[in-house]
């Protein structure tokens, strides 16, 4: 059943605290991406942050980067509909898309093209070609030089780190206040709901997409980093 526009922002109103129920190290997520486009792009000038959610990555980044304006999109209204909440009193550095998932992009006419993308905890819902597409129209539209970092939740290598690593998301979800039902309802959702792939599996798809340099950022718990510099 398609999600109403009421259930739309009823999540969305809730995300930002449950994001930090649920992801391990999310403030830590959001810090690395600002710390790293310190140092490769301390001077951006235009930024596209795909899947934006609330809008917490631009609100922290308006203050780091104050020359910089910002480009941002989501599949969900109700999400887009908090971000323009949060980011208001910037709105003239702020520039807030339609809904639209990364492989469905459409750059606004008379921008220049964005120096960074971010894509922070957005396409593991993503099959595998749409995962592919969203990458490759990521680096289509990115300046030439600029820089995309790309967070997920990621696939371990065996079944053992599999279950292991669940069992290990559970608790520190309960360990956050979850109930034992919402903790397991969301590991019911590994490979049925969202569909993580393999660090080296990100790797290949950047690199495929045409990036000059691909490293992996950061990776921990079952969440990884990526960077790649067009």
């Amino acid at each position: 059943m398609a999600e109403t526009g009421f259930e739309s922002q009823r999540r969305a109103e809730f995300y930002d605290k449950n994001v930090r129920q649920t992801i391990p190290y999310y403030e830590t997520i959001n810090h690395e991406t600002i710390d790293l486009i310190k140092h490769l792009k301390p001077d951006v000038s235009c930024w596209l942050d795909t899947g934006c959610g609330t809008g917490f990555i631009v609100e922290q980044a308006l203050a780091a980067f104050p020359a910089a304006r910002f480009v941002l999109t989501d599949p969900s209204d109700g999400m887009l509909d908090q971000a323009r909440k949060r980011l208001a009193r910037a709105n003239s550095r702020v520039r807030l898309l339609d809904a639209m998932k990364s492989e469905e992009l459409v750059w606004p006419e008379g921008e220049a093209a964005p120096q960074v993308i971010t894509a922070i905890l957005c396409h593991h819902y993503s099959s595998r070609d749409e995962r592919r597409r969203a990458i490759e129209k990521c680096y289509r539209m990115l300046a030439d030089g600029g820089v995309f970092v790309n967070f997920e939740n990621v696939a371990p290598y065996t079944q053992h780190g599999v279950e292991k690593g669940l069992e290990r998301w559970g608790r520190f979800q309960a360990a956050q206040g979850r109930s034992a039902e919402l903790v397991q309802k969301h590991l019911q959702r590994y490979d049925t709901v969202y569909f993580p792939i393999r660090i080296d599996e990100h790797i290949a798809l950047l690199r495929d997409a045409g990036f000059r340099v691909v490293e992996l950022l950061w990776f921990s718990h079952m969440q990884a980093g990526f960077y790649a510099v067009k």
